[in-house]
């Protein structure tokens, strides 16, 4: 038999697969191999989690944050516990004339069965006992129609309830107030509609009614969630759970900033003003200065407690027991604020220079004015001047001729002010600021004869052509022909470039400078005033009296506006120059122009200002230089940074800029921002640019005319560069005849459809601003003064 042969490959041509390292090691065997040796995991990789550890992760996560906010919570209603606690302030505003605000908080009331006090004498405060939910309320209601007093008590209030109608609409003065309280910062808002009947209001229409009124409230606060029926008890006992069991949301400006909501406002023999009420927001401290809305700054003399009385028995018919009242802070004068707000202009600081005889008498020939021949040797010439029929050597003396002013431009920038008789009767401190508050009150509104009412509207139909040409053609101007341009620009520099030319920010300042102050280091000022007010002063939530002094007599008569002591923070009462960052409001149509009269409302303050309005850079820099373009108009659509004087400010407050009416009752809403810092070395920059015409265009050179109209101006901007519109750049070279013609080198050739352009620039200051009052403060009610 035969055997066959296998054939065998050669081992070379074998393959041979790796093996798997492990060879499906179990895990003990792979800790047999290791022998207790472990791999250090690199700090720089990152660290891969498993699913077990993720799961903790955010589970740790979401507790922490569940703390937070539990913590903030309890720390935001801390003042409203016990049966001492602070009342919890609502702002009660109505947006429609047939709303009953009575009704609407006896309705809140009578779904827990609760007595509101105040609501029958005619007090600014209404107060209810909310025995249910173990806290206490207080209402403040606001007239209808009345945007000052609405924005006055929520800016002191932890929650807004907002009174719609359901069968009016809301008219444009009430959208403008719901953007106002918005620009000022909402607290917690309620919506709710008044008990109607339900002949006016049937059940199947009320249900879209409250939709539509909603989705009209999610435009202004998006937080909205229902519309609440007072008319049904079951709603009106679900906005009182929101109020008095809430957790108050915090509007961001008053954070860490005192103020007392004042319950009883007496004024004793002796001129202080007792103020008694809770303190809230931060600490109060009697070291530093109280800010009265309308009235201004004072100084706190101490404060004492105010405890409230305590019954002596828990059983019924037991009597009240009043505490005695203690000192917990009082006034040190070598720790307090002073109440020096300017500085006093000292001139004989400054350069003084004496010209000679010789001088003054070549300046005075140049004016074309005599010279009286007989005046004594060494003293300044006399100028003759036509003295009035009647009048003495003495009062012609003060007599100021026309030509000794300078020239304003062409926006009246050098406006002349009015100016008090300092000889007038010396009054007391009350009855003078009385008079001030009336006086201020009047100039609010003066009657026009036909002539002057004509000349105004007239130039504020203008205004509307000038803003369109000042977008078409921003900051040209036409050169004079009968003044000379260097007399007449005489204010006005070139410069290479705007944001890098050197430009001192000190030089020839206005005298209001010198009563402004200025911080070495603003940033850090503010850091130190924080960390001082940590532990200094009264804790809130404790309730006191506080004694102010200086407050005059107006301000303790009651009002529609509830009386409110703001606690200003150190330096706040000091004025420098505040600089904003505005937004013009969508709404307004009419024109803004810089320097325009307006009501400026930052904070607690409200002023009345001319501010100046110039670009905002981007990203807010100061640039290489801090130069800033100045501009003419508030446009729409872009940030624009306005400039005033005004008392500093802290921290990122929000700001509006309204307008007067005819009714002083219902402002119009110019602008919204924030503010932005007080920088006095910030030089706003107002630019001229003198065009002219390329007569005839060689290559790079051309002849210009009709930007200058003598050879002598000419040579006076000689060294300022010259641009054209379509991008090149020259200088002038030399004169040409004696109508004002230039030959003028380019870097490259030009068009001569080009137009020659050259800039000249001058620094604006903003106008001192006054304190402004709210219409209808005096002795007596609104109300009563319309009966």
């Amino acid at each position: 038999m035969v055997v066959e042969a296998h054939h065998h490959h050669r081992s070379t041509l074998k393959q041979k697969n790796k093996s798997f390292k492990s060879h499906h090691a179990t895990k003990s065997a792979l800790k047999d191999i290791a022998k207790g040796r472990t791999v250090r995991q690199s700090t720089k990789s990152p660290v891969v989690s498993t699913i077990a550890q993720a799961r903790l992760n955010r589970r740790n996560t979401q507790k922490q944050a569940q703390a937070a906010k539990r913590a903030s919570h309890v720390a935001a209603t801390r003042i409203f516990n016990g049966t001492d606690g602070a009342p919890r302030i609502v702002a009660i505003i109505p947006f429609s004339e047939d709303i009953d605000t009575p009704a609407c908080i006896q309705a809140l009331g009578k779904c827990i069965d609760e007595e509101i006090h105040g609501i029958n004498e005619r007090k600014n405060i209404w107060t209810m006992k909310a025995s249910r939910f173990k806290t206490s309320l207080q209402f403040l209601p606001v007239p209808f129609a009345r945007p000052f007093a609405a924005l006055d008590a929520a800016r002191a209030a932890d929650y807004t309830l907002i009174l719609l109608s359901p069968t009016i609409e809301v008219t444009p003065a009430g959208d403008t107030l719901l953007r106002m309280l918005q620009a000022q910062g909402l607290p917690t808002t309620i919506t709710a509609i008044p008990p109607t009947p339900s002949a006016i209001l049937d059940s199947k229409s009320k249900p879209g009614i409250l939709r539509s009124l909603l989705s009209f409230m999610h435009y202004f606060d998006p937080t909205q969630r229902r519309v609440f029926d007072l008319g049904a008890p079951a709603d009106a006992l679900n906005a009182l759970r929101g109020l008095a069991e809430g957790c108050p949301g915090e509007v961001k400006w008053r954070a860490g900033r005192p103020w007392v909501v004042g319950e009883s406002v007496e004024l004793g023999e002796d001129g202080v003003l007792k103020v008694t009420g809770v303190v809230r927001g931060g600490r109060l401290s009697p070291n530093r200065l109280v800010h009265v809305p309308n009235h201004g700054d004072y100084r706190v003399s101490k404060i004492v407690s105010a405890p409230l009385p305590r019954t002596k028995h828990a059983k019924p018919g037991a009597m009240d027991v009043e505490v005695a009242p203690v000192l917990l802070a009082e006034h040190v004068p070598s720790s307090a604020d002073s109440l020096v707000s300017t500085n006093v202009a000292d001139d004989m600081a400054n350069e003084q220079t004496w010209p000679t005889e010789e001088e003054m008498v070549g300046a005075l020939r140049g004016t074309g004015e005599d010279v009286v021949p007989d005046a004594k040797k060494g003293t300044t010439p006399k100028r003759i001047k036509r003295v009035p029929k009647g009048m003495s050597e003495y009062q012609a003396s003060w007599i100021v001729d026309e030509s000794d002013g300078e020239n304003g431009d062409e926006e009246g920038d050098e406006v002349g002010r009015e100016q008090i008789d300092a000889d007038e009767e010396m009054v007391p401190l009350d009855d003078a600021l009385d008079m001030e508050s009336e006086r201020k009150s009047v100039v609010a509104f003066q009657e026009l004869d036909m002539e002057e009412e004509q000349k105004q509207l007239t130039s504020w139909r203008k205004r509307s052509q000038e803003e369109q040409e000042a977008q078409s053609f921003p900051d040209e101007i036409d050169t004079p022909q009968d003044v000379p341009a260097r007399t007449r620009f005489a204010r006005y520099r070139g410069l290479q470039s705007l944001r890098t030319s050197p430009w001192d920010p000190y030089e020839n300042l206005p005298r209001e400078y010198a009563r402004i102050f200025e911080f070495e280091d603003f940033k850090r000022t503010e850091r130190d005033m924080w960390r001082e007010l940590e532990d200094d002063g009264i804790e809130p939530g404790i309730h006191v009296t506080i004694f102010v002094e200086g407050v005059p007599r107006l301000a303790s008569v009651s009002s529609q506006s509830p009386f409110v002591l703001y606690g200003l923070l150190k330096h706040e009462h000091k004025k420098t120059v505040l600089h904003f960052t505005v937004q013009r409001n969508t709404e307004c149509e009419e024109s803004v122009r810089s320097k325009d009269p307006l009501v400026l409302c930052y904070g607690p303050r409200r002023l009345r200002v001319n501010p100046v309005y110039s670009q905002h850079t981007r990203g807010g820099g100061k640039g290489a230089n801090n130069v800033h373009k100045f501009e003419r108009f508030l446009w729409h659509g872009t940030t624009t940074v306005a400039s005033v004087y005004a008392p500093i400010a802290f921290g990122k407050q929000p700001c509006m800029l309204l307008r007067e009416t005819q009714d002083p009752h219902s402002p119009e809403l110019v602008a919204m921002g924030t503010f932005m810092n007080p920088d006095t070395t910030r030089i706003i920059a107002k630019r001229l640019i003198l065009t002219g015409h390329p007569f005839k265009v060689h290559k790079k050179t051309a002849t210009v005319r009709y930007m200058f109209f003598n050879p002598d101006d000419i040579q006076y901007y000689k060294p300022i560069q010259l641009y054209t519109k379509h991008g090149r750049t020259g200088h002038i070279r030399e004169s040409l005849g004696t109508h004002g013609y230039f030959k003028a080198h380019f870097d490259g050739p030009i068009n001569q459809m080009d137009t020659v352009c050259m800039s000249l620039y001058k620094r604006v200051y903003p106008r001192w601003s006054e304190n402004w009052v709210t219409p209808g403060v005096g002795g007596r009610r609104d109300d009563e003064m319309e009966e």
